[in-house]
């Protein structure tokens, strides 16, 4: 069941992954993520288009069933104190966008000035430093989190070898992708909405 959730979520976190990209998402090897994505085809969970796949409307409320049930053996308690922690990172590493794209909040940044973006990147470091804990007792809380340790090091990772690129497009598992996915995933567990924590100046 742990599998079938997972690739239910990363199919609708992930709008119309490939098969690799869902296995990836979903911390589960190809070899056995095959199986089950073919079990929930014919479930009518997930269907295929082209190369992709997507999330029927019987998969969102088989997901929608799955998540529900994960809410109740998560310890609410511990998991609201730990968000409201997530949230003051949350507002630092938005800043780190925002400064990304734009220099003093005002001029698109043209990605010239290597000192600049290298500096950003130095930043991206340190937010990851003070996040890393967090997140692990996130993992510990619903262990189904337990594959973004490794997709947040992988994104540092190309980072650190110069492929900024890693850092916030749109396209790959960058590391703003994994964040955007993450904190779906916490607003979830929280028994929240997105919409409430756009409200609430909360919503990455």
């Amino acid at each position: 069941m742990t599998h079938e959730l997972r690739i239910l979520q990363a199919a609708r976190l992930k709008g119309r992954p490939t098969e690799s990209a869902l296995a990836a998402a979903a911390g589960i090897a190809e070899a056995d993520v095959t199986g089950v994505v073919e079990s929930l085809i014919e479930a009518g969970s997930l269907d295929r288009a082209g190369a992709r796949l997507k999330l029927t409307a019987d998969g969102r409320a088989q997901l929608e069933g799955l998540l529900a049930a994960e809410r109740v053996a998560v310890d609410r308690e511990k998991l609201t104190q730990r968000y409201h922690e997530f949230d003051a990172i949350n507002s630092a590493f938005k800043q780190l966008v925002t400064d990304w794209q734009l220099i003093d909040g005002t001029r698109p940044n043209d990605h010239s000035d290597a000192a600049y973006d290298a500096g950003i990147m130095t930043r991206l470091g340190e937010v990851h430093r003070q996040f890393a804990p967090l997140l692990e007792q996130f993992v510990a809380l619903a262990p189904r989190l337990a594959p973004y340790p490794d997709r947040f090091a992988n994104a540092l990772s190309n980072v650190a070898a110069g492929e900024y690129k890693w850092f916030a497009s749109p396209l790959i598992d960058s590391y703003h992708t994994v964040w955007f996915e993450l904190h779906e995933d916490l607003i979830g567990l929280a028994g929240l909405s997105r919409l409430e924590e756009a409200a609430a100046g909360r919503a990455e």
